[in-house]
């Protein structure tokens, strides 16, 4: 196929109309060759070359080795690909980034596979950080059998640091007596709308806060300051681009807002951020449209999160039917449904993007009604709503998700990571819709991935293992877990590509290496079309680059 090239590689119709009559240098800062191109642009659209060209911050030519190397010049980068793949910049779609910045230093208790570990590493960090809030973990129990910890594991080994530790999922954490006496929390504590306080036999608190009770430990941790913020952010974002990720969506903070303008006023943020605040704040953030605009390429926002429901994994997931092996509860809703569904209605009503976590099947069920009304209240418009999670679906709602153009924005490793243990809390019938990427594809929905960090690894080559295999972490399902529920890794590239460009409506400078396209892309340790898929966990970046500048190279 002829080489395809960017009709004005010098930035601008302008500018090029003024080369004709002055000249203007149309080398390529860097050309690869000698591998393989996967353009993206969707599944049906998505091509493979063996080169590319890159100038000005931007794709300047795709085609043959013999084509784009016609681009090369003097001071033109040549990189040999040696057999290796090029894609689009990765896009991880879901974060909680800056936390993930903050976990970084924090206590790791995410492979602890038992309570001595457990226990173990909390008391080594607490003393290496005397008197110091002890945060970070992102345990798992079921790791051990799925008893959940208590504060009597570690308050012999924390009488200095008041401890709260997170669960992998962020729905529930351990405080020791240290942070519950801090936070007011005893027995004749109630627990508050959309949370729960886990109580022992004799009606104490065992330390362990699910969803919204965690709010009572939070606004007793002293807030970061600017320059911990900062820290913290340097730290994720180069976490990100060593592992091929050139923009993400966080899930977070106002303050986290105004750490990621400071970075880019500083020339500190080499990666693309969305930066989402939470759906209380809509007025402010529909002001803050008004007022600033809506960001650059590099950063920007007008998105709006909240929750409908907790997490499987804590049992606070909202579903018609009880959960299997708890049959007192069905999962609770953590927000008011009238209030939330104002929120969402007004928020829209001011063009912002609406981003709801829901992951019970009847909690995405109550969210697709909420999005149905707000077309038919506020009127129709490109508004992108966006379900984060998806998670456990109906047959019926996945065509709902397709008719009414909602995205639903998934993170495939939670598939191989719940799989260990999702079928005992609802049942046989129940999982067959769960993580259903193949049959939201086949409904022509638009599914974006992205990782759910620091709740799972920030590695979107462990997501498409994840969607490609499902092969669970335990390794007890070789052959996959629901496996009718696979895609390809076409669909799961378009999907951390193209797809999630979409979500963030990006898709017309982002996520994909046509001509004229923004130069971010990914150099890949292997071609992970070509693989044995249950080899693509081990494939890494090898190169990352954001606007034609390489802000990541692993060395030899």
């Amino acid at each position: 196929m002829a080489v395809r090239d960017w009709a004005f590689p010098c930035g601008s119709l302008l500018v090029a109309m003024g080369a004709m009559l002055t000249g203007c240098a149309s080398d390529a800062d860097v050309v690869l060759t000698g591998g393989a191109v996967w353009t993206g642009g969707g599944v049906a659209s998505g091509e493979v070359q063996t080169a590319l060209a890159v100038a000005d911050g931007r794709i300047l030519a795709v085609g043959s080795d013999v084509e784009v190397l016609k681009r090369a010049g003097p001071a033109t980068r040549r990189i040999d690909l040696a057999g290796r793949l090029v894609v689009p910049g990765l896009i991880d779609a879901h974060t909680h980034f800056i936390a993930g910045g903050f976990d970084l230093a924090g206590v790791q208790l995410r492979d602890a596979a038992t309570p001595q570990e457990f226990i173990r590493r909390v008391a080594q960090f607490a003393a290496s950080h005397p008197s110091e809030w002890v945060t970070g973990g992102t345990w798992d129990h079921e790791l051990w059998g799925g008893a959940l910890p208590e504060r009597t594991w570690i308050d012999s080994v924390t009488p200095d640091n008041p401890v709260f530790v997170s669960r992998l999922d962020g729905h529930m954490a351990l405080a020791n007596s240290r942070a519950l006496h801090l936070a007011g929390i005893t027995a004749d504590t109630p627990d508050p709308p959309g949370g729960t306080i886990v109580r022992g036999p004799d009606g104490e608190p065992t330390g362990v806060l699910k969803d919204a009770a965690q709010d009572l430990v939070f606004a007793v941790i002293p807030e970061p300051t600017e320059a911990e913020l900062d820290r913290a952010l340097d730290a994720a974002v180069a976490h990100a681009a060593s592992r091929g990720v050139t923009m993400i969506t966080d899930m977070g903070t106002w303050s986290g807002l105004a750490t990621y303008r400071r970075a880019h006023a500083g020339g500190r943020l080499p990666i693309r951020v969305y930066a989402v605040v939470p759906i209380a704040t809509w007025r402010r953030m529909a002001e803050y449209v008004g007022s600033e605009g809506r960001g650059d390429s590099r950063l920007f926002w007008g998105g709006v999160k909240a929750f409908v429901d907790g997490s499987l994994g804590s049992t606070t997931a909202w579903f018609y039917e009880p959960y299997t092996d708890d049959p007192s509860t069905s999962g609770l809703m953590v927000s008011d449904t009238a209030e939330l569904r104002s929120q969402l209605l007004a928020a829209d009503s001011a063009g912002l993007q609406l981003i709801v976590h829901a992951i019970g099947d009847r909690a995405n069920d109550w969210l697709l009604d909420v999005f149905a009304a707000a077309e038919e209240t506020n009127g129709a418009r490109d508004r992108r709503a966006r379900i984060e999670h998806a998670q456990h679906l109906t047959p019926a709602s996945i065509h709902r998700i397709a008719e009414l153009g909602v995205i639903a924005s998934m993170q495939p490793y939670h598939a191989i990571d719940d799989g260990r243990w999702a079928e005992k809390r609802i049942g046989p019938e129940r999982i067959q819709w769960t993580y259903a990427f193949r049959d939201l594809l086949d409904a022509g929905a638009h599914v974006a991935f992205g990782s759910d960090w620091t709740v799972a690894p920030l590695d979107p080559m462990l997501g498409l293992y994840a969607a490609v295999t499902r092969r669970t972490i335990d390794g007890a399902n070789p052959d996959g877990w629901v496996p009718q529920q696979r895609i390809t890794v076409d669909e799961t590239l378009a999907a951390y590509t193209t797809e999630s460009a979409y979500a963030a409506f990006r898709e017309n400078a982002l996520g994909s290496l046509e001509p004229g396209m923004l130069a971010d892309l990914v150099i890949l340790s292997r071609d992970v079309r070509e693989v044995d898929p249950v080899e693509i966990e081990s494939v890494v970046a090898d190169l990352t680059m954001v606007d034609g500048v390489v802000v990541f190279e692993r060395g030899p």
